[in-house]
């Protein structure tokens, strides 16, 4: 199977921003991509990162797997994944989409997303996003516009294709928000929670929800220029 991650190069997690500076931010996203990538690997499927810009310095690559391929393409978003999928008249082999900020995802997890033979497998996020996508019908087209979960049952349905959903925690769970910054700290087990208290973020318990919470002494000058 193909799997291609998405990962936007030049200005990643814009949500994270009353958090983290610019820089930060891309450290934290290329800390992402490389735990995705690792449990990807693991897996043993052809990876191919498609980049909005070149991957080309050290730290960009820090934890990518050698024999991930990485291609340049800086469409938006569906026209990236669409050019990726089967075609009629193209080799049949199915295409995975996974999303690069996906932390938590573990190779079991992602198992769990290639092992069903449906048409379509969709593993959604919270809100009606598409967090992970299967591929084997030839007419099938993505749409992550909006509530792109509900589009992708409705473009399975409309081209005859049968479907699965994959209920999964750990690929249900992508890193947009500030709070969601909670789930690394807690769950991830890879580059990303190190880079987060790395950042100088650790977790904070109180009587109600865990949150995460910030030291100063950790918050880089970027950080307090913004």
């Amino acid at each position: 199977m193909q799997v291609v991650v998405p990962f936007a190069a030049e200005t990643p997690k814009t949500r994270l921003r009353s958090v983290l500076s610019a820089a930060e931010r891309s450290r934290f996203a290329r800390a992402m991509l490389a735990d995705v990538l690792e449990a990807l690997a693991r897996t043993g499927h052809d990876l191919t990162v498609v980049a909005t810009s070149p991957l080309s310095s050290d730290d960009d690559l820090v934890g990518v797997p050698s024999t991930v391929r990485v291609e340049v393409d800086d469409r938006p978003l569906t026209d990236a994944v669409d050019a990726r999928l089967p075609r009629r008249g193209r080799t049949g082999e199915p295409v995975a989409v996974v999303m690069a900020d996906l932390a938590l995802a573990t190779p079991e997890s992602l198992e769990g997303l290639f092992g069903p033979d449906a048409d379509v497998v969709i593993a959604p996020g919270r809100g009606g996003g598409t967090n992970a996508l299967v591929v084997r019908h030839p007419d099938f087209r993505a749409d992550y516009h909006g509530a792109s979960y509900l589009d992708h049952r409705a473009a399975a349905n409309g081209v005859g294709a049968s479907l699965e959903t994959i209920d999964s925690f750990r690929l249900g769970t992508d890193i947009d928000e500030p709070a969601d910054l909670v789930e690394v700290l807690i769950h991830g087990t890879g580059r990303s929670p190190e880079c987060l208290r790395a950042l100088g973020f650790e977790l904070e318990r109180t009587d109600g929800r865990v949150d995460t919470e910030r030291s100063l002494d950790s918050t880089s000058a970027d950080s307090r220029s913004r």
